[in-house]
């Protein structure tokens, strides 16, 4: 495994982080997750160096925060910094955020989380945070160690990025949807560098666009396989090339992905993209 900076902290994090929105589950329905699998794949990747699990209160229905809880039981807890998100939808008071969070917190077998991110923020959410007076709470819960460090999730454009990265400035971390099809949408390469450039950690999501840059279509894949390239590890790769970027979340749903993202990320660094890599990629976008 590779590591990178995280921000202004002084801690590297694991070029890959798992993503624990797309776990396996039993019988397509997204709410019953194959528990004994999810955390066999969750605990692998920590033996194999990831040290970022990232995990939010409506995963797989509600179960998601309970199946990771299970995984980092025994030592692996403590192996991993841990995130998780606060439904913002769901709030509506200072008692809902305490309910929610002390539920958070059983759910995940623990007493307390690396990293908080207050969820999807767009520009109606932000606007509802600062009047429940979100950061109040916040830090309340910051002083009693049951949170170590705050940040929040993202989807809207750069504008609304840029003023809720200026409003506040304990913010450690930002979490944005980023791969080499979305370089202009949402808070995109300007929120990226902006967001770098105040000292957060930048962790990315959807960086195979929900896997459609996965399964590209026939005339795309065959620019791939001619190329001998795998898309996969290209769509990574583009990624990990940028020094901005701290930690790629991937949604993984089996043991062999797990395994191949982390041979991926093996390989991984900033700068090593050559120019007929970068050629490539506009061929395919």
């Amino acid at each position: 495994m590779k590591y990178r900076r995280f921000g202004k902290l002084d801690w590297q994090v694991s070029a890959l982080g798992f993503g624990a929105m797309r776990l396996p589950t039993i019988g397509g329905d997204n709410s019953r997750v194959n528990e004994p699998e999810a955390i066999r794949m969750i605990r692998y990747a920590i033996d194999h160096g990831v040290n970022y699990v990232d995990t939010a209160y409506p995963y797989h229905g509600g179960n998601g925060e309970i199946v990771v809880g299970k995984a980092l039981a025994e030592e692996y807890r403590e192996r991993v910094r841990l995130a998780t998100k606060m439904p913002i939808w769901l709030i509506n008071s200072k008692e809902d955020m305490d309910r929610i969070f002390n539920e958070q917190l059983k759910k995940l077998q623990t007493d307390y989380v690396d990293f908080y991110l207050l969820h999807a923020l767009n520009k109606d959410s932000w606007l509802k945070i600062r009047k429940l007076d979100v950061f109040d709470w916040a830090e309340r819960v910051v002083s009693e160690d049951k949170i170590k460090y705050l940040g929040f999730s993202f989807h809207d454009e750069f504008q609304v990025f840029k003023e809720i990265i200026d409003a506040y400035d304990k913010w450690t971390l930002c979490q944005i949807q980023y791969n080499y099809e979305n370089e202009e949408v949402q808070a995109g390469t300007k929120g990226l560098k902006y967001a770098a450039g105040k000292g957060l950690a930048v962790v990315i999501m959807e960086p195979l666009l929900g896997g459609a840059l996965a399964n590209p279509p026939p005339a795309v894949k065959q620019i791939w396989d001619e190329a001998g390239r795998n898309p996969v590890e290209m769509a990574l790769q583009w990624l990990w090339n940028k020094p901005e970027v701290s930690v790629v979340l991937s949604g993984m749903s089996t043991l062999e992905q797990v395994k191949q993202n982390i041979e991926f990320a093996s390989r991984s660094g900033v700068g090593l993209l050559t120019g007929g890599d970068f050629k490539l990629v506009a061929r395919v976008h």
